[in-house]
């Protein structure tokens, strides 16, 4: 199972989806709520959020677990 999970747009609002899954896992009143509650998860899980934009498009990325890609420096 994908520890990504996808803030996006829900015709209740705003909702945190797995990626891979046809079901949300949570809806929200807001973005930013939405966000906050894939951001748990992820911490949790050691996952990505991935925040889309209202027409779908990504908005952003922010990942919670062992980066395989460090910056240098």
């Amino acid at each position: 199972m994908s520890k990504r999970i996808h803030v996006v747009p829900h015709q209740d609002g705003w909702a945190a989806r797995r990626e891979g899954s046809s079901r949300v896992g949570s809806i929200h009143d807001t973005q930013a709520q939405a966000t906050q509650a894939a951001r748990s998860t992820a911490i949790r899980e050691r996952g990505e959020v991935v925040i889309h934009r209202p027409d779908g498009r990504i908005r952003d990325a922010n990942s919670y677990g062992n980066d395989p890609y460090p910056p240098k420096g």
